[in-house]
């Protein structure tokens, strides 16, 4: 009776993880998480703006804090090493490193961009829902006059979305920083680590990139 008891309960208890794990998602809806993460982000340039000019450390403290935490790092790492990022062509340890320094030059290209923000608006586009594994939703910045399209590629983390790649104009970020990456293992020879210590994902190249 205790062995069938035991085998009963851990059935039990297995069944509720795997329901749990199958069923768990995210509370918000692809265009309520954006629209937090933008206001979240646009508030706290706006309560700060008189400080952050020239100090990259509270720009960088400021995007760290509310934009850092909603982006799926090891989805981005994966989509700009691209053929790099297999067993076959990089190691575990080479991949941290990779999404570390990532992680971190990305910071500082978008703390240079929101360094410059005085007070923009944005209007969110219609979301329209595809039934696709990563949602896509999509802001018009404008920019003194200027309206820049930014779409914002979402991943089902289990309890919230992520943002997993960024579409600007028309240009999709992942996908460039990509072909930057390749060109600079070419010119590393090849060396993966050369090549991941010497990368620096280039946004606004990217962003002029003709497609």
């Amino acid at each position: 009776m205790n062995v069938l008891l035991k085998q009963t309960l851990t059935a039990s208890v297995l069944s509720t993880m795997i329901a749990g794990t199958v069923f768990a998602a995210p509370s918000e809806t692809p265009p309520a998480f954006v629209k937090r993460v933008a206001d979240g982000l646009i508030s706290s340039l706006k309560a700060n703006h008189a400080q952050l000019q020239n100090n990259k450390a509270a720009v960088s403290a400021i995007v760290r804090k509310n934009l850092d935490p909603y982006v799926d790092a090891q989805a981005f790492t994966r989509i700009v090493m691209g053929t790099y990022a297999s067993n076959q062509n990089s190691t575990a340890a080479q991949r941290a490193q990779f999404e570390k320094n990532f992680r971190a030059t990305l910071i500082e290209n978008y703390g240079s961009a929101f360094a410059k923000y005085t007070n923009q608006t944005y209007v969110m586009r219609p979301y329209k829902e595809t039934g696709s594994k990563f949602p896509v939703v999509t802001i018009d910045f404008n920019n003194n006059g200027e309206k820049i399209p930014v779409s914002f590629q979402l991943a089902d983390n289990g309890s919230q979305w992520k943002v997993r790649n960024i579409n600007v104009s028309g240009i999709d970020l992942g996908l460039q920083f990509r072909n930057q990456f390749a060109a600079n293992v070419k010119r590393n020879g090849g060396n993966i680590d050369k090549a991941i210590a010497t990368f620096k994902p280039d946004a606004d190249a990217a962003v002029n990139q003709k497609k």
